[in-house]
This record gives C-alpha cells, sequence and structure tokens, in this order.
C-alpha cells in the first residue's frame, strides 16, 4: 500500500506538471472559451448592472422610423445627434460618450457638422470616438475633435477565437506611457479625475470584463424614443421618457442595428452592440466588481492539489465502482472551484485542471492495472498448487486478503495419512510406489481444493490443509467435514483399480480440528511457506492417529462438530485425552460412508454414556451388539481391561498413550 500510495502520487505530480506546462503554454484557451462563457453566463443573470449606466442605441426600430416618420436616409444628419445629447444634459447626465466615428464631413453640408460640434461644447463631458490599431490613429473632423472634452479609442481586439472578453483601457505611446485612453475608461476618468481605478490588468492593459445583467445588456433606450422625447419638450409637449431617467448617469451612444456593422460575440451574448463592451467597462469601475485572472503560482497550485487529491483517493481503494466516482468527482473538482471562485473575482482556468485529473487518472490506472498484472500473475503462480481456482480468483479480486507475515485465525485443520503405508511402501518399487503416491494425493488434493481448502504441505503420505485462510470462509467446518467425507468416497471408489494395479488395500485416516492459530508466511527471510503454526493445529494431527485406537477413518473434534452445525451425520465417539495433552476433548466420527447416521449410533451413543459413568459390564453387553462395529469392539476390549483392573480414580475419559 505504501509503494502504491507514493507512486500515484509521483504520478499526481506530473500529471500537474503536464497541466501546468499546457496552461502556461495556453495550448487550450479555446476549449477553455466554452467553460468561460457558461460561468459568465450563469453569474451575470444573477448581477444587475449599474443603474447609472445606460444606452442610447440606433436599432433598426429607430432606422424605420426616422426614414417612415421623418424622411430621413442613412446616414442620419448629425443635428439628429445634437438634440440626443440635448436631452442628455436636460437630464443632468454625468457624461455622455459617443460610440460613432466622425471621420468624413457631413454630407449634409458644413453646417450640420458646426450644429453637432456646437451641442457637444454644450455637454459639460463628452467624449468622442477615435480609433487607433497597429500604429494607425484616425481623428474625428475638427467640429467634433475641437469641441470634446476628450477624444477616445473605440477599436476593440477580441481574443483569438473571435470572442471580446476584454478591454484595453488605454494604449501605450512607445515609451511605454499611456495614451489613448478607451472609450469607456476615457469617460469614467474625465467624470471622476481624482479616482483610482484600481482595476486588474493584464500585461496588455487589459481588463478581464465582468459582464452583468441578463444577456450583458445595461438599461437601453431607443434613439428614436429619446429624439421623440426632446422634441415633444422644446415643444412644450409631453415626452414618453422623462429626462430624469439621465440624472447623473453616464451615457452611451451606439449601433445596434444588425446592418450598421457594430454587433459583438461576448462570453455573454453573441450579438452585443459594441457600445456596450465600453459600458461594462465603466460599470465594472464604478461597482469595482472585477474579474482577474488567477496568479499562475496560484493556478499552479491548484493543478496540483486536484492532481494529489484524485491520486490519494486512487491509491486507497481498488473498487472498479469507487475509481469511477473518483475519476467523475475528480473531473468536477476543477469546474466547482471555476465557479466558486468567479464570484470572487477570479478566473481559474478550468479545461487544463481537468486535463490535469484525466492524466492522474490514466496514469494510475496503468500503474495498477501493470501491478495488478503482476500481484494476479505472482498470487496464481505461488497459489495454483495449493488453492482452488474459486478461492484464488476471491484473493484476485482483493489481494488484501492475503496479509503476509503470521496472523491470529480461527481455522479448521485437516490432518491425513494412508493407514499402514510403511507396510505396503516396502512392498513397491520407488518407482511404482511414487506412482501410486501421485495418484492418490492428486485426487485427494483435488477434492479439498474443489470444497475451498489451502494444501499446506503433503510430507510423504501424509496431507496437511486448512480452511478460512487465506480466504475467509464463515463454513470453513462444514467445508472441512465435507472434503473429508469425499476423500474416503475417492479412496472406496479408486480402491479396486489400485488394489489391481498395485497390489494394496488403501486406506486413509483424516483428523479434523477447529481452533485459533497463527497463519501466514512462516520461515527465513530467503525461503518462507505460507504455513500454520498453532495447538489446534497440533491437535488435529493426533486426531487422525487416535483413528488407530478406534478403527476409524475420519475423527473431528467437538469445535468442528458444533460449527458444522450438526449438518453432518455424526456420532460421539468419545472423549480423549491425546498424547501431549492434558485437556481432554470430546470427538466424533463422521459417518463417511452413508448420507445420513446408521440406526444403532444413538444406542451406541448410550452405551458409551455408560462407559464413561464406570458401569463397564452394562456397557460391554451393549457394545456386543454390533460385533461389525470396530468402535464398538474398541470399547468392549477396553471394558474388558477396565473391569479386570479398575481404576483408583475414573473420569470417564479415554487416555491414549500412544500418536
Amino acid at each position: 500500500m505504501k509503494k502504491r500510495l507514493l507512486l500515484s502520487l509521483a504520478i499526481g505530480l506530473a500529471a500537474a506538471l503536464i497541466g501546468i506546462g499546457i496552461q502556461r503554454l495556453h495550448l487550450l484557451d479555446r476549449v477553455e472559451a466554452a467553460t468561460w462563457a457558461w460561468r459568465v453566463k450563469t453569474f451575470a443573470a444573477r448581477q444587475q448592472p449599474s443603474p447609472t449606466v445606460q444606452t442610447i442605441l440606433v436599432d433598426q426600430a429607430s432606422l424605420d422610423w426616422g426614414k417612415q416618420e421623418m424622411e430621413w436616409s442613412w446616414p442620419w444628419p448629425r443635428e439628429v445627434y445634437a438634440v440626443l445629447l440635448s436631452f442628455c444634459r436636460r437630464g443632468g447626465a454625468k457624461g455622455v460618450a459617443f460610440d460613432i466615428l466622425y471621420t468624413e464631413p457631413s454630407v449634409y453640408g458644413v453646417d450640420d457638422d458646426r450644429t453637432l460640434g456646437e451641442a457637444i461644447r454644450q455637454t459639460p463631458i463628452f467624449v468622442g470616438a477615435g480609433f487607433a490599431k497597429d500604429g494607425n490613429e484616425t481623428f474625428p473632423i475638427p467640429e467634433i475633435r475641437t469641441n470634446a472634452t476628450l477624444i477616445a479609442n473605440v477599436s476593440e481586439t477580441p481574443d483569438p477565437d473571435g470572442v471580446f472578453r476584454r478591454s484595453a483601457l488605454y494604449q501605450t505611446a512607445p515609451d511605454g506611457s499611456p495614451c489613448w485612453p478607451s472609450l469607456g475608461y476615457a469617460l469614467w476618468r474625465q467624470a471622476n479625475p481624482d479616482a483610482d481605478p484600481r482595476a486588474p490588468l493584464d500585461t496588455a492593459n487589459r481588463l478581464l470584463l465582468n459582464f452583468h445583467g441578463t444577456n450583458g445588456l445595461h438599461q437601453a433606450w431607443r434613439a428614436a424614443a429619446v429624439l421623440q422625447s426632446e422634441m415633444n419638450l422644446q415643444n412644450g409637449e409631453p415626452a414618453a421618457i422623462d429626462p430624469a431617467v439621465f440624472s447623473n448617469a453616464y451615457v452611451f451612444v451606439g449601433y445596434s442595428a444588425p446592418g450598421l456593422m457594430d454587433l459583438r460575440p461576448t462570453p455573454v451574448n453573441r450579438v452585443l452592440p459594441g457600445v456596450e463592451i465600453h459600458a461594462t467597462v465603466v460599470d465594472n469601475l464604478l461597482t469595482g466588481r472585477f474579474l482577474r485572472d488567477l496568479p499562475f503560482g496560484l493556478t499552479a497550485l491548484f493543478y496540483l492539489l486536484f492532481a494529489l487529491t484524485v491520486a490519494l483517493l486512487m491509491a486507497l481503494t481498488a473498487k472498479t465502482g469507487l475509481l469511477i466516482l473518483i475519476y467523475l468527482f475528480g473531473l468536477m473538482l476543477p469546474l466547482a472551484c471555476g465557479f466558486l471562485l468567479y464570484p470572487c473575482g477570479y478566473n481559474l482556468p478550468v479545461v487544463s485542471g481537468q486535463l490535469t485529473v484525466f492524466v492522474t487518472v490514466i496514469g494510475c490506472m496503468v500503474l495498477y492495472y501493470t501491478q495488478e498484472g503482476r500481484q494476479k500473475a505472482f498470487i496464481k503462480k505461488a497459489f495454483r498448487h495449493y488453492l482452488g481456482e474459486s478461492v484464488i480468483n476471491q484473493m484476485l479480486e482483493d489481494p488484501n486478503l492475503l496479509k503476509l507475515g503470521g496472523e491470529k485465525r480461527e481455522l479448521t485443520i485437516f490432518f491425513s495419512d494412508i493407514e499402514k503405508f510403511s507396510t505396503f511402501s516396502e512392498r513397491l518399487t520407488p518407482e511404482r510406489l511414487t506412482a501410486l503416491l501421485t495418484d492418490y494425493l492428486t485426487k485427494m488434493g483435488a477434492v479439498i481444493q474443489e470444497e475451498g481448502g489451502y494444501l499446506d504441505k503433503y510430507i510423504g503420505d501424509a496431507i496437511v490443509a486448512f480452511w478460512n485462510a487465506p480466504v475467509y470462509q464463515p463454513d470453513h467446518a462444514a467445508r472441512a467435514c465435507r472434503a473429508a467425507i469425499r476423500c474416503q468416497r475417492a479412496i472406496r471408489e479408486n480402491a479396486p483399480r489400485w488394489k489391481a494395479e498395485y497390489g494394496v488395500d488403501l486406506h486413509a485416516r483424516i483428523g479434523l480440528n477447529t481452533g485459533e492459530v497463527v497463519v501466514g508466511n512462516m520461515g527465513s527471510s530467503e525461503r518462507f511457506n505460507y504455513t500454520i503454526l498453532g495447538d489446534a493445529a497440533n491437535l488435529a494431527s493426533r486426531l487422525e492417529g487416535a483413528n488407530k485406537a478406534f478403527g476409524t477413518y475420519v475423527m473431528a473434534s467437538e469445535s468442528v462438530y458444533e460449527q458444522a452445525g450438526n449438518a453432518l451425520p455424526a456420532r460421539h465417539l468419545a472423549t480423549l485425552r491425546v498424547v501431549g495433552r492434558s485437556t481432554p476433548v470430546k470427538v466424533y466420527e463422521l459417518a463417511s460412508a452413508a448420507e445420513t447416521a446408521p440406526a444403532f449410533w444413538r444406542a451406541f451413543e448410550e452405551a458409551a454414556d455408560l462407559f464413561r459413568q464406570g458401569r463397564w459390564s452394562e456397557a460391554d453387553e451393549r457394545f456386543a451388539q454390533w460385533p461389525d462395529d470396530p468402535p464398538s469392539n474398541a470399547y468392549r476390549r477396553a471394558c474388558a481391561r477396565l473391569a479386570a483392573q479398575p481404576p483408583t480414580e475414573w473420569d470417564g475419559v479415554w487416555n491414549l498413550n500412544e500418536k
């Protein structure tokens, strides 16, 4: 886990560096634009624009009114704009800015220009439009230039994708000093000469625009409605618009009719009147609600946090479902941070952050896949001779089930040994003996593995196996019992063939015990084996040998019998005190030759109770009823011995003197 964690964090660090580099090179700016537009539209609609910033728009309806009602052809006479200025002055506007270029004399004659020039002169603050771009400068005609408070630049440069997101507050002179302020900044500066804008600008002196209102529009008035209102007021008639709406307002005049070619694509509106960009600049300066790019160092820190968070979470789980959820969470994390930082005035690039998460996830998945492949290969190689395929598959699903080192756990242990093996092994050549053992052990091992057991070792003809490790098995006792019964059945089925081929009658004794042992990789640092240690294992070995005293072939301890849930046919055979243990243990014989317990087993247990009570003569009479039952015959021999030489103390325990 420690190695997995360190490697995951290293991948996260590398992914963060990739994301930081891509953001530094602006390689994903066009993709980032989509998420920026989403954020702008979400928050612009929730913020009302400043009511002191208003616009008068020459829209299509105004053009139609001028043509139909006033018989004005386009371009309108410039004295018309003088009427607009008169209304603004009447309302007490703080200042007026025209986003209209007057670079050529009026087609209606010089008096038309003079009329507009005089109206401009009477306006306390008027900012006219000039054009400066790529070293070229265009100024309005003298009548406008000499009467305006200031001539400002209306040239705006969009981002590479053609969308207007920023506005340069001013152009710079060759020496780097500010010159040619933008229309909006010039109007705000003239109205607030002593104010400090404190606007966060990028390296090109551009302000990242914080659009407000639905579609980024300020309070807008149709030029036709304003003209009619002013003309009505001049004639002493009621006006549709109260001039007071412009009281103390920053008023911008511009075009919005499609044919006048002054519509600009912005994140909040694909056809925003160009004059609205200048109005938004003033809005931002008045409200102080600025947007700024997050400092690059902080952006890099965010990307690092994204990558390391995802890497850490992925390192802590191996579940496919959880990994998918972590991936989705990681992709949403930069987006969520981008949305949270927007109302705080910061622009966090989201797409490069998501790329950082994506690279982290892919890198970790490749790492885990490689590690998992090696781990699965190791587990299969290490355990394919000891475990069944189903158990190995469980370990592959969750390798944490296999803990290295020793741990205490309750297991059911299986010991078996071939009866009289040394006798017939002397009659067989080594080759034939090896062939017989291979056949026998293969069949026994297959049964044990099919029941989910772990084949610990073969010791000559002996088999050591256990259940409930390395994989947890709640029914480990029942599995071991079934394995023992099936092994005996396999021996009976193959006995005729072994007799014919090798001339031996093969029988095997099995001992089962359930108890707590230490299980794990035991041995030296160079060579070790996954095995068990503990008294419970020793008892299973003793019970295998105890079968000899009773002529039985499957003996299980009381702990096995109780955990198996009495589901298998068995009889209480005796209470034993085996060699090396002072504490007696109840033992049971499993009915390995039948699906149900023989009918006389209940009567046998009653006879055994008489034996334990010291009523040996009565017990002997009972046991005499079953002359073909080896345990009954063993009890009869014990009854005769005890009756002949009664012990001074009797506790009903059958003491074994040999293993």
